[in-house]
């Protein structure tokens, strides 16, 4: 007889335990045990519970490289969900076998687990394990579909059993979009999410806390009657009084500094929307500034063409948002537009607006604003390209360059790569509750009656409208971080500590990735002959870009550094770059002048007709206000349940070298935190929207 120790955990969070009947067989290389049920006096597989148990073999099994758990009925209780952790082994002889589950047992049924080594397919010489891998990933494939949401933006997860509702909306830019459209109930969060797998869904304390936030303050709002006025604000401090107790040092400096011109330049270092700024090395001829134009604002005995050369003069260009119609809002029509504007960065070290421009077409009822132009005249002026950052932060930085993107990454990952493959092991942290969080956010942002349709200028259509734009735009070099800075031309650029945060986290990420990826990628033919690898490349290009060619997304990986490369992009996408661009949400959107989602007058065509009351009559109402700014609160509200970047508690890696380079991971990360913190002390506005003790593993917010 041959006797295995068996200890099976149970995950901590509420209801992960059951009172089904679970039984285990375990299959070893030279035989197999008889399935044994697992069960001693007094209640097995409570939440947060590690049960001991011991099984009798009638022989050795050898090495043990598959457990089967098997979940059925017991007695006349109904069925009850159950979430494993993991189980362990010991084997007769000492050796302790770890396999992975982390996962849900909803119904009566039969789960089977690899141990837990990682291991690529040219690693399994065993016919049972080759099966296994190919069974585990037929298996998901029949359960995870993808499904288009909007022609022209990333595929999203479609679990057969659910088959949505459909939407029409008519598009004459976009004609494909002229027939039906999949999407989402908007009865909120629960339809959403309801029929996602267990194993997409919000753990039970996120799920509680996200409703327990969300109702009071829509109960709030509802009973000061915010969300019914239609009128204008009669006075813009009234705006503070959205959010009397939600109040921050960020969120206070915003309130008092919005209408200076250091800040309004400062934002596009590090603020919400960091990663627009560009050098300018050459005036473009349809942002005909002059000389004589910004001459008084740029520093004595200098001029224009010198501060180009210079290096010094930067330029924000909305170009993406031209020519989309608007819509209607409580009633009223709505206005956009897609301006430039001109930034010089002087020798105090402030990014100051220089010349804005609020239309791409050049002529004489397109003036360009200076800052010498009357007070509203130029407050208004920056009022409109703090619009167009909320489109251009929304709708592309926020929601498609990390929400989108990064589900799909997710649902490549889940159809293409077994538990057992190292990279798996290495991403599946990093996806966490990201499809439950996209499922909320389509019912919220991209659906009838949710904000885009209700609280955007642009509504349901013209919103989407910018993503697509922008997805047909996106490169692989731009998500390639070192990269996109020098491309941008502000790798040198000082005080810009998004920059300087992001490259920090981006190296010490690109380390960890290396040496996972070296450990079980010794030479580039490993790479090459890997197909289930090459198959999750090949679905992201086809289903996340959509097959298109000048993205430069590669369609598969032939050397190691290439997979160092594309593995590092994806989890700083699914982390770090969400990071940037939501936790300060809340803190520069509260006060609404600086950043409005709607704008009731359309753009200056004259210089001197602005009043306080034509700025007040332009800026969204308070309703649209309060619409934009209760969702905004929801979604960017310091999640629960949370898991810091480089946090694993789920134990996928069991070999020695990976579990080092994780808490090297680790280590690093502490160290960045440190010097982030210590730097900030010095700065009256502190970033610290990449300190990795913020960042979260996973979009899941």
């Amino acid at each position: 007889m041959a006797t295995y120790k068996v200890k099976v955990a149970t995950g901590t969070d509420f209801l992960s335990g059951t009172l089904d009947s679970i039984s285990l067989t375990i299959v070893g290389t030279q035989g197999e045990s008889h399935k044994q049920r697992l069960n001693h006096f007094g209640r097995d597989f409570a939440t947060g519970a590690v049960d001991e148990y011991t099984v009798q073999c009638q022989q050795d099994l050898g090495e043990l490289i598959i457990i089967r758990l098997h979940k059925e009925r017991y007695s006349f209780f109904p069925k009850d969900p159950w979430y494993c952790n993991y189980v362990q082994i010991c084997a007769p002889n000492g050796h302790v076998y770890h396999f992975p589950a982390y996962q849900w047992m909803d119904g009566y049924e039969t789960l089977a687990l690899r141990e837990a080594t990682g291991k690529t397919m040219a690693d399994d010489s065993l016919p049972i394990l080759l099966e296994h891998r190919q069974e585990e990933i037929r298996a998901k494939q029949d359960f995870y579909h993808w499904r288009v949401f909007v022609p022209g933006l990333p595929n999203y997860v479609h679990i057969p059993s659910y088959h949505p509702p459909v939407r029409r909306f008519r598009n004459p830019n976009r004609p494909e979009w002229n027939g039906y459209i999949p999407g989402f109930p908007i009865l909120i969060n629960i339809k959403a999410t309801k029929f996602l797998n267990s194993n997409l869904r919000y753990s039970f304390v996120k799920t509680a806390s996200f409703f327990f936030r969300l109702g009071p303050m829509s109960l709030s709002f509802k009973l000061r009657g915010l969300v019914d006025s239609k009128r204008s604000w009669k006075r813009l401090k009234d705006i503070k009084k959205i959010f009397p107790a939600n109040k921050t040092v960020i969120s206070e400096y915003v309130a008092e500094h919005w209408a200076e011109d250091t800040f309004f330049g400062y934002q596009y270092l590090n603020g919400i929307n960091p990663g627009l700024i560009c050098r300018c090395t050459r005036i473009p001829d349809k942002f005909p500034v002059t000389d004589d134009m910004v001459a008084p604002f740029l520093d004595e005995g200098t001029c224009l063409q010198a501060e180009l050369e210079k290096g010094n003069i930067y330029l924000a260009d909305y170009r993406i948002l031209e020519g989309i119609p608007t819509v209607e809002l409580n009633g009223q029509k709505q206005h956009h537009c897609a301006p430039l504007c001109l930034l010089y960065f002087n020798p105090q070290g402030n990014m100051m607006p220089i010349a804005i421009q609020l239309s791409q077409t050049p002529g004489p009822d397109c003036p360009i604003f200076l800052p010498s132009d009357s007070e509203w005249d130029w407050l208004l002026a920056k009022t409109w390209v703090r619009y167009a950052e909320f489109y251009s932060h929304e709708a592309i930085s926020h929601l498609l360059e990390t929400h989108l993107i990064a589900e799909a990454f997710c649902l490549a990952l889940l159809r293409q790569l077994p538990m057992c493959h190292p990279l798996y092991k290495l991403l599946i942290p990093h996806t966490r509750f990201t499809v439950q969080i996209n499922s909320i956010g389509r019912a919220l942002l991209l659906n009838e009656g949710g904000l885009s349709a209700r609280a955007m200028s642009l509504g349901l259509e013209g919103f989407a409208e910018v993503m697509v734009r922008a997805l047909s735009e996106l490169t692989y070099d731009s998500l390639y971080v070192p990269n996109d800075f020098v491309e941008r031309g502000v790798q040198d650029l000082p005080g810009y500590y998004f920059r300087d945060d992001s490259l920090a986290v981006w190296d010490a990420m690109e380390r960890y990735v290396t040496e996972i990826i070296t450990y079980y990628y010794p030479n580039d033919a490993a790479v090459e002959g890997d197909p289930e690898l090459q198959s999750w490349v090949q679905e992201i290009f086809k289903e996340c870009l959509l097959g298109r060619e000048s993205s430069g997304f590669p369609t598969c990986l032939r050397t190691v550094p290439e997979l160092i490369r594309y593995v590092t992009i994806v989890m700083y996408t699914c982390s770090a770059r969400h990071a940037a661009v939501n936790t300060g949400q809340l803190e520069y959107t509260s006060w609404m002048p600086n950043f409005p989602s709607s704008m009731r007058n359309p753009p200056m065509q004259a210089k001197g007709l602005t009043t306080l009351e034509t700025y007040m009559d332009t800026l969204p109402d308070v309703k649209t206000t309060c619409i934009v700014l209760l969702v905004l609160w929801t979604l960017s509200r310091e999640p629960d349940d949370k898991r810091p970047l480089g946090h694993f508690p789920d134990i996928h890696f069991v070999e020695e070298v990976p579990r080092r380079s994780m808490e090297a991971f680790r280590q690093r990360l502490s160290q960045i935190s440190h010097n982030i913190r210590q730097r900030n002390k010095c700065l009256a506005v502190p970033y610290y929207y990449l300190d990795p003790v913020l960042i979260e593993n996973s979009i899941s917010i």
